[in-house]
């Protein structure tokens, strides 16, 4: 119990500002902790492997060695206290079962988890894990329509509903949105434009848009893709 007695402090005063603690230090936790950093957040950053946790001093808030399968570690280190708790844990599946029960047991308000597999994912949602995501699943997905070359960036928001981002075809320029009957033929709405020269804006049905504009489509994934596919 000492040897976190260094920490606790800490800890206590990163719950209580805009903070996030990610538990499992991977590559998937990694890249997620140092992007929260980036966008001003604060991140304890959890994991068993010294050597891990060595490396991220100076990068993360706080890095501590630490096995958050024990409820007596997580409130040594006032996990109990943040409002987001990440478990990133991938590789042993009984300890991220265990941690996230523990978590759901502190009452933490907010956690997310990764899952591996289904099965996982299942387990994770039964516990009551508010948030059980699939982030090589999710980016293969991901990163399947980009490959396929119809959309330049993609995300699915839900199973069955998704936003991308495309060059307006050249059947929709030169006239306002309004009178394509965009949304009736083809079941998506355009939301954002950018035009060559300009700034992403709102788009509405006065929106008037160019050869080369990009613009932000969201509907039903079958109906986004297809219209992806227009020239």
């Amino acid at each position: 119990m000492a040897k976190f007695s260094l920490f606790s402090d800490t800890s206590r005063r990163i719950a209580e500002a805009d903070s996030v603690a990610v538990i499992g230090l991977g590559r998937f936790g990694t890249a997620l902790a140092e992007e929260l950093m980036a966008s001003g957040t604060e991140v304890l950053g959890i994991d068993t492997d010294e050597d891990l946790v060595q490396s991220f001093n100076g990068v993360l808030t706080q890095a501590v060695r630490a096995d958050a399968t024990k409820e007596e570690v997580l409130r040594q280190l006032a996990v109990d206290q943040f409002d987001r708790v990440v478990v990133a844990i991938g590789h042993d599946l009984q300890a991220s079962i265990l941690t996230a029960s523990l978590l759901l047991q502190l009452k933490v308000p907010v956690i997310w988890a990764k899952a591996v597999n289904e099965q996982h994912g299942r387990i994770l949602e039964q516990l009551g894990v508010h948030h059980v995501i699939y982030p090589e699943r999710e980016m293969g997905r991901r990163v399947a329509h980009l490959v396929r070359g119809a959309a330049m960036d993609y995300l699915e928001i839900e199973r069955g509903y998704s936003l991308a981002k495309i060059v307006i075809p050249a059947t929709f320029t030169e006239r306002a949105l309004g009178e394509t009957s965009i949304r009736q033929k083809h079941g998506i709405t355009v939301t954002a434009y950018h035009p060559v020269d300009g700034v992403w804006q709102n788009a509405d049905n006065a929106t008037v848009l160019h050869t080369g504009d990009k613009v932000l489509i969201v509907g039903p994934t079958e109906r986004v893709e297809a219209f992806a596919q227009l020239r």
